[in-house]
């Protein structure tokens, strides 16, 4: 076997790991069936909230990016972890919202998803128990 068949097999197998150890990750902190449904249920609120926190242009450059790029992770047809495998095909969704939201929290302040949010206060209330960032 050549030498580049050899680091392309590499490279493939080294991915191969990394996707296994996320798939790990992900079943060890999936969120649980309430919670999932609950996150389900704010679905509609949620990507409206990103879309508008994404459009502002009074939060930085970076935290406006990293909406950008969960809305496009979000419509693209390709996930991490895919749809068809029971629990974690949706929850690695969940997941990575809930980091992007995180870390939009930790930059922009809460402030900003209070202005946005678009639904009721008890949807509020349960994306801050759910994302364990807000409050």
């Amino acid at each position: 076997m050549p030498g580049w068949a050899w680091s392309l097999a590499g490279v493939l197998g080294g991915l191969l790991v990394l996707w296994l150890v996320l798939v790990a990750v992900l079943w060890v902190t999936r969120p649980d069936e309430l919670r999932l449904r609950d996150l389900m249920r704010l679905l509609p609120d949620l990507l409206r909230l990103l879309h508008r926190l994404a459009a502002d242009d009074s939060l930085p450059r970076g935290v406006r990016v990293r909406l950008w790029l969960l809305l496009g992770y979000l419509a693209s047809p390709i996930d991490l972890v895919p749809d068809f495998i029971p629990v974690l095909g949706y929850a690695d969704d969940a997941i990575v919202v809930a980091l992007v939201l995180r870390s939009v929290v930790r930059r922009a302040g809460t402030d900003a998803v209070v202005r946005h949010w678009p639904g009721t206060p008890e949807g509020l209330t349960s994306l801050q128990r759910l994302t364990g960032a807000l409050g």
